[in-house]
């Protein structure tokens, strides 16, 4: 797992509070009506929209908000008109950031990236300078450790037949990180293995759509890592900011230090 993942790992597990809820919510509607507008309203046909519209119910948004941003996308409802504007920078370090954002101002949000890149130490690259370092993948979620249940239900995963049903579906890899498994699948494979590991029995937390590094930095200072940490915080807290991927690595008894 790059350094990115298990910071945002981190994060989600001290909790959110009210306004980064809001937040989320407006991110994840956003990302169901640009779906739709470029796909398609149509579930089964449209692979991007499908994996959106699971992740917004994944985190509880209120199915009648999403079909509503679906209707946005196709045009049967009025709405802000958003495009999909990437950036790409470096954090202190050398380490590559690949910024996806949605927008409906190119030019505001292009001047408030390279300004938050600037303020917490890093710096804005030409297009083209760090996307050859990232790969569109889909990963799945599964707990791997047995889950709470007053019915006595969720328990841990056969870690042989989660392996068998994933790679038969399509998945690229399976690979334990901490009290999960993370399955990697081709973008467009994405809910086809997340719905094969459910209708196997087995749990899934969350499925999305990421741009995995093909290699990684390995930071091995507090002090730098503190830095490239502050570059992620600011670019991930920006409203049009829908992900950022970057190409580190780091312990985990480092992220932990640093992160109080």
């Amino acid at each position: 797992m790059s350094g990115h993942s298990k910071w945002a790992t981190i994060k989600h597990r001290k909790g959110a509070a009210d306004k980064a809820r809001g937040k989320l919510f407006a991110k994840l509607i956003r990302q169901v009506e640009v779906a739709a507008r470029e796909g398609g309203g149509d579930l089964d046909a449209n692979a991007t929209l499908r994996t959106m519209y699971q992740k917004a119910r994944d985190n509880s948004v209120p199915l009648d908000t999403i079909e509503r941003a679906i209707k946005r996308g196709t045009g049967e409802l009025e709405g802000v008109s958003y495009e999909q504007v990437t950036y790409e920078g470096y954090a202190p370090g050398g380490v590559a950031m690949f910024v996806d954002t949605l927008t409906d101002n190119r030019n505001r949000t292009g001047s408030e990236i390279r300004s938050l890149f600037t303020r917490a130490g890093g710096s804005l690259a030409e297009p083209g300078a760090v996307a050859w370092q990232f790969e569109r993948k889909g990963v799945v979620v599964v707990p791997a450790v047995a889950a709470d249940s007053a019915e006595g239900e969720g328990a841990a995963p056969d870690e042989d037949e989660l392996i068998l049903v994933a790679l038969d579906a399509g998945a690229e890899d399976v690979e334990r990180e901490g009290d999960t498994w993370r399955v990697t699948a081709a973008a467009a494979d994405t809910m086809a293995v997340r719905e094969a590991i459910e209708a196997a029995g087995i749990a899934v937390t969350s499925a999305d759509l990421t741009y995995a590094p093909q290699n990684l930095i390995e930071l091995t200072s507090a002090s730098e890592a503190k830095q490239v940490m502050a570059v992620l915080d600011a670019l991930d807290d920006h409203d049009d900011v829908q992900g950022v991927y970057a190409n580190f690595d780091i312990s985990d008894s480092l992220l932990e230090a640093i992160a109080g």
